[in-house]
């Protein structure tokens, strides 16, 4: 298959689930102390990683959390932020400006960081006060972190059952979604290598994949102009430029506001010949319970859309490290 290492993804997914420990450590620690609040900061794909923490916590916790994105908050600041405040961030560099920034004038808020900072000698990593360096996989990572923050307040029994279970099963499952997902991933490359712009429409905790997928993949690694939209304001403005034409792609996952993205998967065919519906139910995920899986299908996209990622590479022969501008001049 092309471009796929199977050994290091299932390396990669089973070596985060092993830093399982190490997140439970930090958090019980926090939570013995006593917190305020919780703050999501991240910018570009990090953030879209927070807005998917958000909706998982949202509706399952009590618990006094929030979003904020590093550069407006650099700029307009939140009184949330404080004494009390515990910061999570994740950083692959670690050299992200406005992410360094927003931690500084956190800390100087007198809040303390949880930070998921792959290189642990950068600048970023150094300012945390809660370092966890372990490559890739963020949207896993701070999921681990929402769950043991939502079992300790007593809003999660099932935390055990669900990581027996992921602990056993979750690599291989998504391994094996990848291979098969393979022919799509082919086919939605094919059809929309020369699109002069295309829409992607997810919800529930697919929507930061829907937001990531366009900013941060098609957009920034393979030059394609892109709009990412709700599926919830689909139907407040975006369906009246759908023509027979229109490249639209719904992202549907298992979560709570699945039917939002169905709705607009059920209306597309109605008037639109270019469309692609990708939903998470249609792959098997071998050892998961039912239950969990709405839990899950933000990682089964991510995978899924991984094999879109490596036929446009190729069909457009374009590799994804290169950048016209970021990191290659100041800006």
């Amino acid at each position: 298959m092309l471009k796929f290492d199977e050994l290091k993804q299932l390396n990669s997914i089973n070596g985060a689930l092993a830093i399982r420990s190490e997140i439970e450590s930090i958090v019980d620690g926090i939570c013995k102390k006593g917190y305020k609040n919780i703050c999501w900061l991240g910018i570009g794909g990090t953030y879209a990683s927070c807005l998917q923490a958000e909706v998982h916590m949202k509706e399952r916790s009590a618990i006094n959390f929030y979003v904020e994105n590093a550069a407006e908050y650099v700029q307009t600041g939140n009184k949330k932020v404080g004494k009390g405040t515990i910061v999570i961030i994740s950083s692959v560099t670690g050299r992200t400006t406005e992410m360094i920034e927003g931690v500084k004038k956190a800390k100087e808020s007198g809040a303390e960081v949880v930070g998921f900072v792959d290189y642990p000698d950068t600048e970023l990593a150094k300012l945390t006060d809660y370092l966890i360096s372990y490559p890739q996989n963020e949207q896993l990572k701070f999921f681990m972190l929402a769950d043991r923050l939502m079992y300790n307040a007593g809003e999660f029994d099932e935390y055990h059952e669900l990581y027996t279970e992921l602990d056993a099963h979750l690599a291989r499952g998504l391994v094996e979604v990848e291979k098969s997902a393979d022919e799509l991933g082919e086919r939605i490359a094919k059809k929309h290598m020369n699109d002069s712009i295309h829409y992607f429409v997810g919800a529930g905790n697919q929507y930061g994949a829907t937001y990531s997928y366009a900013m941060c993949y098609w957009e920034e690694q393979h030059w394609i102009r892109t709009k990412s939209i709700h599926s919830a304001e689909f139907f407040h403005g975006m369906f009246e430029i759908v023509d027979r034409d229109t490249a639209v792609t719904v992202f549907i996952g298992e979560d709570s506001q699945r039917s939002l993205s169905v709705r607009v998967a059920n209306f597309l065919p109605k008037i639109c010949g270019n469309y692609n519906i990708i939903d998470t139910k249609d792959y098997e995920l071998k050892g998961i319970s039912e239950k969990f899986r709405g839990h899950l299908s933000h990682l089964l996209m991510r995978v899924i859309t991984s094999r879109i990622d490596v036929h446009l590479e190729k069909l457009n022969c374009h590799p994804m490290e290169i950048r016209r501008y970021y990191r290659q001049l100041d800006y």
